[in-house]
């Protein structure tokens, strides 16, 4: 990282979704290039929107109101092609009685949040009252018919919920049915002012990240074993989530991340994305 006086500031989100794309870094060594920073999606949002992180994980609502500032890494998201087990919706009642009833937005990924928002309107024809509270379902379900669930608390959802009488419905499987698309719901991006500054250290975080997630996409049995250990679920449960996962970003989940951008345009929730857009830092 010849061209950095300092180590660049890097985001990390603390969801197991994220486990794969950081499991080798631990193991190579290369988190010693970095100076990490833990917390939710949305606070490494902000932060790498406030210029408070170099490089980062954004939800895919927070890159497309921000896509003017920011590069994405290529080849290199969290999304599924298909289920996705971490983004539901938990509901006491069919989806299309949801309509003027309360819905509980989890408060941890906007990208979710809004896919759930699209498919509640535009498939099911139900306009909820929507209102923000923690992701924990048993307060969400007090106080509303349906609560939106992301990452940790949505995976032990989906394995428990139904257990209650409770329908449970994966929003990438959803997308996918509605769409025919993967659905992308986090990016890699560089800000642009750092990308064009510090081309060479991009490169080696990028390159980093890439080794990381094959890494552990090899050995994902492994991996899930070794997570089980500090995670409340057990290694069978892990390895069928990971394998569910998208960490890719090819032509299929480029296209059905324009569809989502489209379609969030089309509720005036982002800037229409431009004929050229993502732009992709150059590594």
């Amino acid at each position: 990282m010849s061209d950095a006086v300092q180590r660049p500031r890097v985001g990390h989100i603390q969801f197991l979704n994220c486990l794969p794309i950081y499991w080798g870094l631990m193991r190579s060594g290369a988190l010693l290039d970095v100076d990490l920073h833990k917390d939710t999606p949305d606070q490494l949002s902000a932060a790498l929107v406030a210029g408070d992180l170099d490089i980062g994980p954004i939800t895919l609502v927070e890159y497309l109101r921000h896509a003017d500032e920011l590069v994405l890494l290529p080849n290199l998201a969290v999304g599924s092609d298909g289920p996705v087990l971490s983004v539901n919706i938990v509901s006491t009642r069919p989806l299309a009685e949801l309509d003027g009833r309360p819905v509980a937005l989890g408060s941890t990924s906007r990208t979710g949040v809004l896919l759930a928002q699209m498919l509640l309107t535009e498939q099911y024809g139900a306009e909820p009252e929507y209102f923000r509270c923690p992701p924990e379902l048993n307060q969400m379900l007090l106080e509303a018919d349906a609560g939106v669930l992301i990452g940790d608390p949505a995976l032990r959802a989906m394995y428990e919920a139904p257990k209650a009488g409770l329908t449970v419905t994966d929003l990438g499987e959803a997308w996918k049915q509605w769409t025919g698309l993967p659905m992308v719901f986090a990016v890699w991006a560089v800000r642009k002012d750092f990308a064009s500054t510090s081309p060479g250290v991009v490169k080696d975080v990028h390159e980093a990240f890439q080794r990381s997630r094959d890494l552990c996409l090899n050995e994902l049995d492994s991996v899930a074993e070794s997570a089980a250990r500090w995670e409340p679920f057990d290694a069978a449960t892990l390895a069928t989530y990971f394998r569910a996962l998208d960490f890719s970003l090819g032509e299929r989940q480029i296209a059905g991340l324009r569809e989502f951008a489209r379609r969030a345009a089309a509720r005036g929730e982002v800037p229409a994305l431009g004929e050229n857009g993502p732009q992709f830092a150059q590594v």
